[in-house]
């Protein structure tokens, strides 16, 4: 793997931990959502990743176009997570039903803690790999003095 292959794949990596610590945050933002520009409650949102494979013309020759490198990790898609809505018994609450019951988020605050402190880890290990790898290439300057 090239100096630059290997920084790609850490930038690749910072952006999706960016973009999935963003998405919990607004997770975390709407759960006490009711009632959203569509109607509804606030649906909890999920990113879906996937290998991002190289785009650069070379290893396209180098390679089979079906079996190139991997190059990183992007996002595929930003979905709506399927989990059934919380009911909610408040018949004080203007959303509130016949019945007394709101419809609420699906967001469990401790899971998308637990998910923003995942990504955060994530996120510190990329810089990691990318300050290792820039403190090698740094080195290997060092060795013609």
């Amino acid at each position: 793997m090239s100096f630059f292959n290997s920084m790609n794949v850490s930038a690749t990596g910072l952006t999706a931990q960016r973009l999935r610590m963003d998405i919990i945050s607004q997770n975390l933002a709407n759960v006490n959502t009711t009632k959203t520009k569509d109607g509804g409650p606030y649906k909890r949102k999920v990113l879906l990743f996937e290998e991002q494979k190289s785009n650069n013309f070379g290893s396209m020759l180098n390679d089979s176009i079906d079996n190139y490198k991997a190059s990183g990790v992007k996002v595929s898609k930003i979905i709506e997570d399927t989990k059934p809505l919380k009911r909610v018994y408040d018949p004080s609450h203007p959303e509130a039903g016949d019945d007394g019951y709101v419809l609420m988020p699906n967001v469990n605050t401790i899971e998308e803690m637990v998910n923003m402190i995942s990504a955060n880890r994530s996120y510190e290990a990329n810089v990691t790999a990318m300050n290792a790898t820039k403190s090698m290439a740094m080195k290997s300057l060092e060795i013609g003095k």
